[in-house]
């Protein structure tokens, strides 16, 4: 197999796992200020995610850095074409990470009240940012022969662009509350996170039958056979969660929200292939996983490493994940968290 195929695919598997792990984080932080008023039962929130979610923000580090090895010229023109989008992306996860270790260095109302305002804005603001790049990275952006964006932020904005942020926005938000309600012990929480994922998964249907319907219109996705099927099998998964959380198997609703989002990262990807940014300027412009890789002495190096390395750091998650695998209750929340 070509090393530019082989990275391709580790690389769609790093964003699978980021959009996985960091999007029921993204979407707890999300729901934050609006699951309870009493500060003991949003620090029950909080220690749902509180020894993870720094680990899962790694995935997004590591996706970046393995773009940034082995395509390069992805990287930059990524990078420079969404320079500002990332720059508030990353000042809102600079501000989410700061409120996780501020929010209980002081106990006034206001001080933890502001805090978990911040953990809210910065879970919102990548959330909604990441489903703007998505579809802007299948729509087409205006790429010269150079591999220079042509374009301005606000370029970035458009209707179809906007509700692929306000999918991925519900999604997650959804995502969250499915999370909680198999991580929390208090049963009156349980019912408010169920409460608030029936609200934000009618909201991500809506969006996401939206978002697939512009997503036919707007790109040639759906030509791939691939990359359709799991933009389809992925709205299916996500109604049926929906539904079976009405019927109270929350886990089921987790884990079916889960193979949804595994199945959009999937398709987008699969619909991309073999280009990773679309030109709108010129098809042959589009940078592709060939003319936009780096050497294969760079790949054989890097391959080698990947193959020693993902794996130990598959395991050491996974064993995170299983040391906090217990439910939270009120006695848990003593500490400063």
């Amino acid at each position: 197999m070509e090393l530019h195929l082989i990275w391709f695919v580790l690389i769609v598997v790093l964003f699978t796992g980021f959009f996985l792990l960091e999007g029921f984080d993204y979407g707890v932080g999300i729901l934050l200020p609006f699951i309870s008023p009493h500060d003991n039962e949003r620090s029950q929130v909080l220690r749902t995610i509180a020894p993870v979610w720094d680990g899962n923000e790694v995935w997004m580090i590591t996706a970046g850095g393995a773009l940034f090895a082995a395509f390069p010229h992805v990287y930059a023109t990524m990078f420079s074409t969404f320079y500002l989008a990332l720059f508030l992306m990353l000042v809102a996860l600079i501000l989410r990470g700061v409120a996780f270790e501020l929010r209980g260095r002081h106990e006034s109302p206001c001080w933890r009240h502001f805090w978990e305002g911040a953990i809210c804005f910065g879970s919102a603001v990548p959330a909604f940012l990441w489903g703007v790049a998505v579809t802007n990275l299948i729509q087409g952006l205006p790429i010269n022969e150079k591999m220079i964006y042509l374009g301005g932020f606000f370029d970035l904005l458009t209707p179809y662009t906007i509700i692929g942020g306000l999918t991925f926005f519900f999604v997650f938000t959804f995502h969250g509350a499915a999370f909680l309600t198999q991580r929390l012990a208090s049963h009156g929480l349980t019912l408010r996170a169920r409460t608030l994922a029936a609200k934000a998964g009618a909201l991500a249907i809506i969006a996401f039958v939206f978002c697939l319907l512009l997503t036919f219109l707007n790109t040639d996705l759906f030509q791939s056979a691939l990359g359709g099927l799991c933009l389809l099998a992925a709205g299916a998964a996500f109604i049926v969660g929906y539904l079976r959380l009405f019927q109270g198997h929350s886990r089921l609703a987790f884990v079916l929200s889960s193979l949804a989002i595994t199945a959009t990262t999937v398709g987008f990807f699969a619909g991309l292939f073999p280009r990773l940014m679309v030109s709108s300027l010129d098809p042959a412009w589009s940078l592709t996983i060939v003319n936009a890789a780096s050497t294969h002495y760079t790949l054989s190096i890097m391959t080698i490493a990947a193959a020693c390395l993902v794996p130990v750091v598959l395991i050491y998650q996974g064993w995170t994940y299983w040391i906090f695998r217990q439910r939270i209750s009120p006695n848990d929340c003593n500490d400063t968290h």
